[in-house]
């Protein structure tokens, strides 16, 4: 995990670019020019912690890479690389695939990615793993093609009025443009040729790598059958592959444990595949009606051994750590979740450098309780599984963002529910979990790894037949099916008591503060029915739509008018 960036095809030096990256690589910043390119690394060493360093140069090319390529391992043995390698990295096997293979290459990798390639061939590509896990973005101008890990390394030009109105009516942004003008991210399993300075292919040429259908973004699995017996066997193998694959790592590691079924299924794994106790980290918080499961959690983990750690979130740390993580948000989204997962972040800083992450079990395996309901006939409640848009901030309500989601997944073709879960792996996976996954670790210098989104664990997936995800009342069935007997503590057919972060009961006491001078920032005034805005802090029925508000205040003042996190809260509190 680390930053990179770059300039292709000028005579700009990418140092002042990665320099903006540096809290994405704590061990040290590396650059590198060369004809019509300049590239820059900031590393976050995890694998060959001596060797590893990028640029990487064999076989006549030049790569840098953020993420991990989790099967170097296999692709050294397969195409018997071990005598040519100068590394222990795992991304110097790509150059010499590339060198054989060609931009081939590319489909053979198993991980999560955003790399530049610089090839012996004279050709040079950007490069997205499938899901999206790790970010890239880029501008083209005149000066050439300028890319980077995060928006805040690149010339942005001024906030898209549609894309703000986006985040607050759906927590995110869609698409590949974002909310800057000009600066685009790499789409999801894109491949990118990059010639004079310009993208001259923005398509997927890959199989598998876009969200045209229902199985687009996957390749296929071989061997599936009907039967229930087989479809748990290997579902054991496949996800105890995928865990031990994403452990490959030179330095500690633990995971996030939620009490949930995807976090309590990756620590179920783990437990078996080490010896030592793994450590794990369990957020929590402090108001009486906030919902989490951390007496779930502590169940799993003592049945599993786990060296489990405890942090709870107070309201203190909601008004330290919401400036923070507006500022880690560079590419918005105003999950609540981002809260949680800054504050667990900081509690594993120091103890583990890569964490396991529950991310992605809902999407592959059908969880979220909006695919069951789009399920059921309209008299019994049912509806479409797509975003329930409420944001009395905007004239229109929000309704022009979802017809934009709406356009967004068209043409998406499979069952209801493959298409239902198509739609989140091509919008609200990437540009809001994976997002926040990405920018909370990174901004204290950890590694975020998912072991759901692996290409194998998604064939598998993608190759049940929908009764093993959907049953009645319950979604992931096959999982829950699976930990009854994998760990019966975890009580999978049990009432999931959910996680909410109580922002709302934290906001209250200053709400009639915040609003007002919320309504008096340029951005808010841009973007928003300032009338709307005041009334959402003066009345109370509209307490759960004010976090977002309070966010986008937060996040305009830190990356449009250039205040420090702590000046930006501030201006907002009457202190």
């Amino acid at each position: 995990m680390c930053g990179i960036a770059g300039v292709l095809g000028s005579e700009v030096s990418a140092a002042p670019l990665i320099a903006n990256l540096a809290h994405r690589g704590p061990n040290g910043v590396r650059t590198e020019d060369g004809p019509g390119w300049s590239i820059g690394h900031a590393r976050l060493s995890i694998i060959d912690l001596e060797g590893g360093w990028q640029p990487l140069h064999a076989a006549g090319g030049t790569v840098i890479g953020n993420g991990e390529i989790y099967n170097y391992v296999e692709l050294t043995e397969a195409f018997g690389l071990k005598d040519r390698l100068t590394t222990g990295s795992d991304f110097e096997p790509l150059l010499h695939l590339y060198a054989m293979e060609g931009p081939k290459a590319f489909e053979r990798l198993r991980g999560m990615y955003a790399f530049c390639l610089i090839g012996g061939d004279g050709r040079t590509w950007l490069v997205r793993d499938r899901f999206g896990i790790k970010p890239l973005y880029y501008t083209a101008g005149p000066d050439g093609l300028r890319f980077a890990s995060e928006p805040r390394a690149l010339t942005r030009g001024p906030m898209v009025q549609e894309r703000a109105r986006e985040l607050l009516a759906l927590n995110y942004t869609l698409g590949e443009e974002t909310i800057f003008a000009g600066v685009r991210r790499l789409a999801p399993g894109a491949v990118v040729e990059v010639k004079d300075g310009r993208p001259s292919n923005t398509a997927h040429p890959r199989e598998g790598a876009g969200p045209s259908d229902g199985s687009a973004w996957v390749p296929a699995f071989a061997g599936m059958s009907g039967s229930e017996t087989k479809a748990l066997q290997t579902l054991d193998a496949v996800l105890e592959n995928s865990v031990m694959v994403h452990q490959r790592s030179d330095v500690p590691y633990g995971l996030f444990l939620s009490g949930g079924i995807d976090s309590t299924a990756i620590a179920t794994l783990m437990s078996r595949l080490n010896a030592r106790p793994v450590t794990a980290f369990t957020c929590g918080f402090d108001v009486a009606e906030a919902r989490d499961e951390r007496l779930q959690a502590e169940k799993v983990a003592r049945a599993l051994n786990l060296d489990w750690r405890e942090t709870t979130f107070t309201e203190a740390d909601f008004w330290r750590l919401a400036p923070q993580a507006a500022w880690a948000m560079d590419d918005p989204t105003s999950d609540y979740a981002i809260l949680p997962t800054l504050k667990l972040a900081e509690a594993a800083k120091g103890t583990l450098t890569v964490v396991l992450s529950g991310e992605g079990g809902d999407e592959l395996f059908g969880g979220y309780g909006r695919y069951r309901r789009a399920l059921r006939p309209s008299w019994l409640g049912g509806r479409a599984a797509e975003p329930q848009v409420d944001a009395p901030m905007l004239a229109d309500g929000g309704r022009s963002a979802l017809t934009r989601w709406r356009a967004s997944t068209a043409g998406i073709e499979g069952s209801l529910l493959k298409r239902s879960q198509a739609a989140d792996i091509a919008t609200w996976l990437p540009n809001d979990l994976l997002l926040k996954l990405d920018r909370c670790l990174m901004a204290v210098g950890l590694e975020g790894r998912t072991p759901f989104l692996d290409r194998e664990v998604a064939a598998f997936a993608n190759a049940l037949p929908d009764r093993m995800k959907v049953r009645g009342r319950y979604g992931k069935w096959i999982l829950r099916k699976w930990l009854e007997r994998a760990c019966p503590a975890a009580d999978p057919w049990g009432k999931k008591k959910g996680f909410t972060v109580p922002v709302a009961a934290w906001i209250a006491p200053r709400a009639a503060d915040i609003g007002p001078r919320l309504a008096q920032l340029k951005a808010v005034r841009e973007t928003c029915d300032v009338d709307a805005v005041r009334s959402v802090f003066a009345d109370d029925a509209y307490a759960a739509k004010r976090w977002s508000l309070l966010f986008f205040g937060l996040w305009s003042q830190i990356h449009l008018e250039d205040l420090e996190p702590t000046a930006a809260l501030k201006t907002l509190l009457d202190d």
